[in-house]
């Protein structure tokens, strides 16, 4: 089986990691099994507790639920569904930022009532 090298910035902890992947293991998963933890919550794809940005390389994620279709295309990524797909260059994210980029658009618009957000002056 194939694998390749996975060089991880955890920003939180500011570590950096360097991991070998077999391509049919997700990285969360390989990362877990040499002894690094890095952030997770579901480990379905489902939330972006395990997201960091691609610096560099290719990362396949179909199960990547909690992203959309443009956050991926700006680079980001799900290391709890994510597999290698070449030497990669990742870097965790603040979970909040990427909720943000997400749903910020649809939030922090003060409350909303029937689909309207209303003024609270």
């Amino acid at each position: 089986m194939r694998s390749y090298p996975v060089h991880i910035h955890d920003r939180q902890k500011d570590a950096h990691y360097l991991i070998q992947v077999p391509a049919d293991q997700y990285i969360l998963e390989a990362a877990e099994a040499q002894g690094i933890q890095l952030p997770f919550a579901c480990r379905n794809g489902a939330c972006t507790t395990c997201a960091v940005r691609i610096r560099r390389g290719s990362l396949y994620q179909p199960e990547a639920m909690g992203i959309s279709r443009e956050l991926k295309e700006q680079g980001y990524g799900l290391l709890c569904v994510g597999y290698a797909r070449s030497e990669l260059w990742v870097e965790t994210q603040d979970e909040d930022e990427v909720y943000e980029l997400q749903f910020g658009r649809y939030f922090g618009q003060g409350r909303v009532r029937a689909g309207i957000p209303i003024d609270d002056e």
